[in-house]
């Protein structure tokens, strides 16, 4: 696998982000994630955006992490936040998840930022397997889903 830095609206990032927007209507029966996202938002240091490619150069997993400070939504100060994070769905079991996930705390923490932090649902058993093992645990709810039933947030000291 071939994992790359790109840009948050570069074209494979589109796709895949489309790709992971119906997996969430699918599983929560909805239109997908609502959180406002600008590729400003990806660029370092206050941010990465990663995407891996398979032998044959095909889109295959994704994520990335964007500064967040102390606000109104339950952010802490230093907080780096997981964003998009997915792996379709021929390409799942092969540890990309993991991998790109391990990229992005080491950026983050390089970049200076004090805690990973995410938020997931109860219908992505997957991503809290992954989180979970990962060093995550469940934290304060923050960001656009806080108040949601279906909303879990975990996070994971960098330092």
């Amino acid at each position: 696998m071939d994992i790359r830095q790109v840009a948050f609206d570069h074209p494979d990032a589109v796709k895949l982000n489309d790709r992971v927007q119906a997996e969430y209507a699918e599983r929560y029966g909805d239109g997908g994630d609502v959180t406002h996202l600008e590729p400003s938002m990806f660029k370092p240091p206050r941010g990465l955006y990663l995407i891996a490619y398979d032998a044959s150069d095909a889109p295959v997993a994704t994520g990335g992490w964007r500064a967040m400070d102390a606000n109104g939504e339950g952010y802490l100060d230093g907080d780096a936040e997981i964003k998009r994070m997915y792996v379709v769905p021929e390409a799942r079991g092969l540890g990309l998840a993991r991998r790109v996930l391990a990229l992005l705390e080491e950026d983050a923490r390089a970049a200076g930022r004090l805690r990973m932090a995410l938020e997931t649902g109860t219908k992505q058993p997957e991503a809290i397997g992954l989180y979970t093992s990962s060093g995550y645990e469940p934290c304060a709810m923050f960001g656009h889903y806080r108040d949601e039933p279906l909303s879990r947030c975990y996070a994971k000291p960098l330092r």
